[in-house]
């Protein structure tokens, strides 16, 4: 088969490329700007285009299939082409549904929390040498890449995102999976950009628990007010799972999860990872694993990449880098490392990057959510906003969105001086963000505190 991908430098893109690779496909790709990690990876397997640029050269009348990435346009003159000849246009993720459509799949939906339970459930499955197919949103400790797929594996674990699959289907990507097993971690507006508002967003889960098939399984949040309201559109014949916080303890600043047999040291911590625990647990049992196997597998999990991802540490500071940037991530994020170390200060840092998070219309439901931190620091860049063609803001009026003490900074260097300063005896820096603070440098800046 020769298959093209368009928009190859994508995060979940490059890394379909290299799965395809894999199984021996002949595979193609293309994209006006390729960035790191995924320029090496396609290099590496030989899969990296020889310019950035869109090429219509490379759309011929025997490609099997093309695969639109999300962030090709309409105008894209390699789609266009692909038009004219007809040929068979998939989005990746209704490719990977062709790909595993004979198998098991199992779709974790959610606002926050599907790329934790993902990864959970990934880990705890290679722990217990099992077979299986996926496809996470972030690098997983222990795997090559974010994406795999085979001929043999019975079992596709997928995070199901709820944001557009690509320019040519305006469908939530969760829509395309078609799940026998799916979980909903929980519900909180995002994507603004796409759902201008919370009911259209709703709207989306609505239709991704009806189309659970009957015999299919729907594992929900039972602690989630907003999830457990998704539950009676489930079809009737669907079985219904909640799960809820696991009885556990902290000591020392480590969690320790209560079990049947005894307990069990966890790596990770906070309630919404307990949450996310519980989730990863209820699919993993579904999968045939037993609480023993989940147990002893579960025990080794460090989290997947930038999830309250643990930089660096001395006996007075530990430094946090995690995705968190919607208001409930934000307030979870925050919660844990509280409750995780309540007799430290904690200084809380975040970046206003995304489309939603930088829309006026939206910034109204950050008020509060940093509050549980002892110092709260908010930075966003003036020149994102003129990239994404947005209405300008105002360091004041991201401060009366907010609320209490906030900090607000446009100056990654101010921001930077002003963590200098600090002094970070028996103190905790967590630093949140969708970007990277505009190039921020996490190691030097760990260097630059002396908290390494």
């Amino acid at each position: 088969m020769r298959i093209h991908l368009i928009a190859v430098g994508g995060s979940a893109m490059h890394n379909l490329a290299i799965a395809l690779h894999k199984k021996g496909i002949q595979v193609t790709g293309s994209d006006d700007e390729i960035f790191e990690p995924a320029k090496s990876h396609l290099e590496k397997y030989g899969l990296l285009p020889a310019t950035d640029e869109w090429d219509v050269n490379r759309i011929t009348p025997d490609l099997d299939a093309v695969i639109l990435g999300m962030h090709a346009r309409l105008d894209n003159p390699e789609l266009k082409r692909s038009q004219e000849l007809s040929l068979r246009i998939y989005s990746y993720p209704e490719y990977l549904y062709e790909q595993t459509k004979n198998k098991t799949r199992v779709v974790i939906a959610g606002s926050h929390g599907k790329t934790t339970i993902t990864a959970m459930i990934l880990h705890v499955l290679k722990y217990n040498n099992k077979k299986f197919d996926y496809l996470a949103g972030a690098a997983l400790e222990g795997f090559e890449t974010s994406l795999k797929l085979s001929d043999d594996a019975p079992v596709a674990i997928f995070e199901g995102d709820e944001y557009l699959a690509s320019a040519l289907d305006k469908r939530p990507k969760f829509l395309l999976y078609k799940p026998d097993i799916a979980l909903i971690s929980g519900v909180a507006w995002d994507h603004v950009n796409v759902f201008p508002t919370y009911r259209s967003y709703v709207e989306q889960f609505e239709n991704f628990v009806r189309q659970i098939p009957q015999g299919g399984s729907l594992i929900f949040c039972d602690a989630d007010e907003e999830v457990k309201k998704l539950v009676p559109f489930a079809k009737s014949r669907v079985k219904t799972f909640g799960y809820e916080l696991p009885d556990n303890y902290v000591e020392n600043g480590v969690t320790y999860l209560k079990n049947s047999s005894g307990t069990t040291r966890l790596e990770v911590f906070g309630r919404h990872n307990l949450l996310n625990l519980s989730g990863a647990k209820q699919v993993c049992m579904l999968l045939g694993l037993s609480e023993k196997e989940f147990n002893q597998g579960i025990a080794s999990f460090k989290g997947a990449a930038r999830r309250l991802q643990l930089i660096s540490r001395n006996e007075e500071c530990n430094v946090y880098w995690d995705f968190a940037h919607s208001p409930s991530k934000l307030s979870a994020t925050i919660e844990a490392v509280k409750e995780q170390f309540p007799h430290r200060t904690l200084v809380a840092c975040m970046e206003l990057h995304t489309f939603s998070s930088l829309t006026k219309e939206f910034l109204k439901e950050y008020k509060g959510t940093m509050d549980n931190a002892d110092v709260s620091k908010v930075y966003f860049n003036p020149h994102v906003l003129e990239h994404k063609k947005l209405p300008t803001i105002s360091a004041e009026e991201v401060k009366n969105f907010f609320g209490g003490n906030i900090e607000v900074y446009t100056d990654t260097d101010a921001l930077v001086t002003s963590l200098r300063n600090i002094s970070w005896k028996n103190t905790n820096l967590l630093m949140m963000s969708s970007g990277n603070f505009n190039g921020i440098d996490m190691k030097r800046l760990v260097e630059d505190l002396k908290v390494g």
